[in-house]
């Protein structure tokens, strides 16, 4: 009988075929659902919580296919509710293994069918979705270099009947996403589309967004396309373009479209802090280099004003994003800047339903605003602010122009300086506040160069004047509004006036001279040369006093005491004058203006026109100008020597009580000139 023999070397490749034949036999006929408890072992270890599979399978090949039924994965063990942080009906992978030995982890393809995300948050900011597989674990740090990153590679992503509900109560959101896969005509890609709905920053959100396969974001150097839709409350915007290498974001070719109703609605949106606005439009491109997203060739309206420039926000520093704008306007209207100071800005040309909406606003009663900074907003971001406005229009200030630079660096707010055009001068300000504290402290110094005074009267018909003003003003407060700051206020105004001339009909008014009143409405004369105009104000607490005010006048001095008081926005104050020439009709009595500074009272001295009532009653409408001078025109203290020589004639005691009859008149300051 003949034996085959097998010698070593033939005995070891039967060995090795014997036990590949067995692991292919293995492979083909083995029910992958045993390795069902293991994945979810190991993947509740990686993620921390529960992840259950109803069944698991890995179909072999060049890509192997690995598929779950059923898979959910739970919220985290002590959360307050039950529920999933996803559930997915159906999800398959195909991956490349042989990625893994570059350090790739390249996905072929992904399948989702009907996946359901709950990504929520609690009120004490704990959320469902941190994951620790997605948190550094600072011991690498300590221990060793980290190690090499491994790159993710997608090929193509799937997605049918997805739906994603975001909670989020301090961002004050609430709204669903429904999002998926569809394929595009001619082409073997799908586009990504999805819808969202719900609430976000506490108005109502809808969004619709439509983007290029997922395929497409590994390629580098094609576009990624993008058109995404927005509504969160009256704001509008509308983003169409492409993006560069968006995995790396290696750049954005965007037409970005603002419009709403108040630029500061747009900071749950943006993350960049803007004041108070009328009803707004912007367009512009949106691209990002060297680090910053930039908003370019913008060019739109605020109210009835126009503004152009451009803009840039670069990531966090210190958990505050880094914003510059360069922004300058053509024409602007003056109430449109009222969000600038806590004020209600314009409501000009705005939709009906939209200035309904502004007017059925409750009142609050006050004069100075008193909306209160948003301190969060502002420690939220530093800003490099330039504005520049060529022409500001206005039918209660005199300021024609307006230059500013604004800075704010982790809640300190410098502008240095803010310059506000006045004919052919200027008011010059430089300002602080100090956001890092609650309240603010802020401290302001403002110089008033060569104003125009025909500027500051021109806004009242009955009333004309020319000549320069000049002096200064200093304040040193805590407050979080405007009408805080001025409530608590410490500091001094000082202007100053010479030479020019100024309406007769006003000083005659301020002296109570019914007869040349009456002459000097119908211009005999139209104007009187004013010699000199002096005031000086003392502000302690929020209480604005009197140290010295008067004007010479070839037709009489004028003279001022009294007090504002910002806390209580009310006023206690006389006007008094002392004639140059022989009156006819002259009623000699104070002016006094009393009351709020809303609705100032201002009439004639009671007790000095005791009978005189008749007189009184006659002159009530002239003096009304008069009541909306005063606030515009803030007279100060400065150095002329006319000014000096009528500060001697005028060192005599104030006037005499309310109380008390029509002093007789003193001895008129005799004209030098």
């Amino acid at each position: 009988m003949n034996r085959m023999t097998v010698g070593p070397r033939h005995r070891g490749r039967l060995r090795w075929l014997l036990v590949i034949t067995a692991a292919l036999l293995l492979a083909l006929l083995w029910d992958w659902d045993w390795f069902r408890p293991l994945v979810e072992r190991q993947a509740s270890a990686a993620l921390g919580r529960a992840v259950t599979l109803q069944r698991f399978d890995v179909e072999l090949g060049r890509y192997p296919r690995l598929t779950a039924d059923g898979l959910a994965v739970a919220n985290p063990p002590d959360w307050p509710s039950d529920g999933h942080l996803l559930r997915v009906e159906h999800v398959a992978v195909r991956v490349d293994p042989w990625a893994w030995f570059n350090r790739r982890w390249r996905v072929v393809e992904i399948e989702i069918q009907r996946p359901d995300v709950d990504l929520v948050s609690g009120a004490d900011g704990r959320s469902n979705y941190r994951l620790p597989v997605f948190t550094p674990d600072p011991s690498r740090a300590v221990n060793g270099p980290p190690d090499e990153p491994l790159t993710v590679d997608i090929g193509r992503l799937r997605v049918s009947d997805g739906h994603l509900r975001f909670v989020d109560p301090a961002l004050k959101a609430d709204f669903d996403l429904r999002f998926r896969t569809r394929p595009q005509p001619a082409s073997d890609e799908d586009r990504f589309e999805a819808e969202a709905d719900g609430r976000y920053a506490g108005s109502p959100i809808t969004a619709r967004f439509v983007g290029g396969s997922v395929l497409g974001l590994r390629d580098a150097q094609r576009p990624y396309p993008v058109d995404l839709r927005l509504r969160n409350g009256r704001t509008q915007v509308r983003l169409a373009g492409s993006l560069l290498d968006p995995l790396r974001f290696g750049g954005a070719d965007l037409r970005l479209d603002f419009n709403g109703d108040n630029l500061a609605d747009l900071y749950p949106l943006t993350g960049v802090p803007l004041p108070p606005s009328p009803p707004y439009q912007l367009t512009g491109r949106l691209d990002y280099a060297d680090g910053r997203f930039r908003f370019r060739e913008i060019a739109g309206r605020y109210g009835q004003s126009d503004i152009a420039g451009e803009a840039s926000v670069a990531p966090e520093r210190g958990g505050r994003r880094q914003v510059r704008i360069d922004a300058h306007s053509d024409r602007v209207v003056w109430r449109d800047l009222a969000g600038l100071i806590g004020g209600r800005p314009g409501q000009a040309d705005v939709p009906d339903d939209t200035r309904a909406q502004h007017s059925a606003r409750p009142a609050s009663g006050k004069l100075l605003p008193d909306k209160p900074i948003a301190l969060p907003r502002i420690r939220a971001a530093d800003l490099d602010v330039h504005y520049r406005v060529d022409r500001i229009e206005s039918q209660i200030t005199p300021v024609d122009r307006l230059e500013g630079h604004l800075q704010i660096d982790d809640g300190l707010i410098r502008v240095r300086p803010l310059k506000l055009g006045v004919g052919k001068g200027s008011v010059v300000a430089n300002i602080e506040l100090d956001g890092r504290r609650d309240p603010i402290r802020t401290t302001a110094d403002i110089d008033f160069r060569q104003l125009d005074f025909s500027r500051i009267v021109d806004k009242l018909s009955a009333f004309r004047g020319s000549g320069t003003v000049g002096g200064s003003a200093r304040i040193d407060t805590v407050g979080n509004s405007m009408a805080a700051m001025l409530g608590a206020g410490n500091g001094e105004l000082k202007l100053f006036m010479a030479g020019g001339d100024i309406s007769a009909l006003l000083v005659h008014l301020a002296g109570l001279d019914l007869g040349n009143s009456l002459i000097s409405a119908l211009g005999l004369p139209r104007r009187a040369d004013l010699r000199c105009l002096v005031a000086d104000f003392d502000l302690t607490h929020g209480r604005l006093d009197t140290r010295t005010l008067l004007a010479d006048t070839t037709e009489a001095n004028v003279i001022g005491s009294g007090s504002v008081n910002f806390a209580s926005e009310r006023i206690d104050y006389r006007i008094r004058t002392q004639p140059k020439r022989l009156n006819v009709g002259r009623l000699g009595a104070p002016i006094e203006i009393s009351g709020d500074l809303r609705n100032p009272r201002v009439r004639p001295d009671t007790g000095a026109l005791a009978l005189r009532g008749g007189a009184a009653v006659v002159l009530g409408t002239l003096l009304t100008p008069l009541a909306a001078l005063i606030p515009t025109i803030q007279l100060g203290l400065g150095q002329d020597n006319d000014c000096v020589a009528l500060l001697r004639d005028l060192q005599q005691p104030g006037p005499a009580p309310a109380s008390s009859p029509d002093p007789a008149p003193r001895k008129p300051v005799v004209d030098r000139r």
